[in-house]
């Protein structure tokens, strides 16, 4: 008759051992995991690539004749302009070439500017980077803040005000909340004086040193105003939920009882685990750094990427349409892939699903 301390030995045993076995591929998961991913956002790409090229070939509108206009053109002419810019070749053609050029990192060169596209990309993407990088940086502080405190002060006064100012201006379409601050802060409206420039990055009699920085700031306020209060509520609310869900968790009603003040439980325990979706929707957001906000950059003439693919689309240039959009898109999928690995690394609780 065994006892059963010796039934138990085996089941424990054979349970140390599955643990084992369990642990020593968990590097390979991961591997396979990222593997996944990286293949998937390999396929998105080369999705990417062919529907930028037919797709923005249904805009209405021929290049060589816009891009003739207010010269007097022969018909012969507008054949050798576009035998010049090779739009006189099939279709099918047009696409392989378009495909071997991305595969050679060389998207071509401008219609409207006649100079390489990466040149254009490279002298803008400082403007864009500069306006959405500074806009992300304050909304992901304003958003992760007050989402800590409304979270933690669930039901409280600034919960209420905090969540539902966000939510307006969440709603509120970008365009018409950049006229607005331009028609108050920059224009002028009523007893409000215009006091910030609303046009460009600089001032045509900027000062130099110190002086040309309070410039391009004065420059930049309003479109980053705009930007970071369209998009702040996101990180917000992701983090208030996240908050909520961590609060009713044990391991905060074991961190209290044994005396650990409210602040400290906060800061230590709680929200380093409730930032995890926060932290997937800032790598999220940053690809579209890259991109910038094409309706901000427009309204307020900010000389980055967002104005340069709207004035690609007026012609519409194809190759600098396709240049900024992949750029853009490409961005966006590197970014989203490098979120979920990172989630996938930082939270054992997706690597045990």
């Amino acid at each position: 008759m065994t006892t059963p301390l010796e039934s138990a030995e085996p089941a424990v045993a054979q349970a140390a051992g599955s643990s084992g076995s369990e642990d020593r591929p968990a590097g390979r998961g991961t591997l396979r995991y990222v593997a996944s991913k990286a293949g998937g956002a390999v396929l998105s790409i080369a999705m990417v690539i062919v529907g930028t090229f037919f797709v923005f070939r249904l805009l209405p509108g021929d290049p060589v004749r816009n891009l003739a206009q207010g010269r007097r053109m022969t018909p012969e002419q507008l054949d050798l302009e576009r035998r010049r810019l090779g739009l006189d070749k099939p279709m099918l053609e047009q696409f392989f070439d378009f495909v071997g050029q991305t595969l050679r990192f060389d998207l071509g060169t401008s219609y409207e500017y006649k100079r390489p596209v990466l040149d254009l990309i490279g002298e803008r993407i400082g403007a864009t980077l500069l306006l959405t990088g500074t806009g992300l940086v304050i909304a992901v502080s304003l958003g992760i803040w007050q989402g800590t405190r409304a979270g933690w002060r669930h039901g409280s006064r600034f919960d209420r005000v905090s969540t539902g100012v966000s939510l307006l201006l969440w709603s509120v379409p970008t365009f018409w909340l950049g006229l607005l601050l331009m028609m108050t802060f920059g224009v002028g409206i009523g007893p409000i004086p215009g006091i910030l420039p609303f046009r460009g990055i600089e001032s045509v009699d900027a000062p130099d040193g110190f002086g040309y920085l309070l410039d391009v700031a004065a420059h930049m306020a309003l479109p980053c105003l705009t930007l970071v209060a369209v998009v702040y509520a996101q990180y917000l609310l992701v983090m208030r939920s996240s908050l909520l869900e961590e609060v009713s968790q044990d391991y905060v009603n074991v961190a209290r009882a044994k005396g650990l003040r409210d602040d400290e439980v906060r800061r230590r325990h709680a929200v380093p685990n409730a930032l995890l979706p926060t932290v997937t929707l800032v790598f999220m957001r940053i690809g579209f750094i890259v991109g910038g906000a094409v309706t901000v950059e427009y309204i307020f003439t900010w000389p980055g990427l967002g104005q340069l693919f709207y004035e690609a689309i007026k012609v519409p240039d194809f190759t600098l349409m396709q240049g900024t959009f992949m750029l853009i898109t490409v961005s966006v999928i590197i970014m989203n892939t490098l979120a979920d690995v990172v989630y996938h690394v930082l939270d054992p609780r997706v690597r045990s699903a």
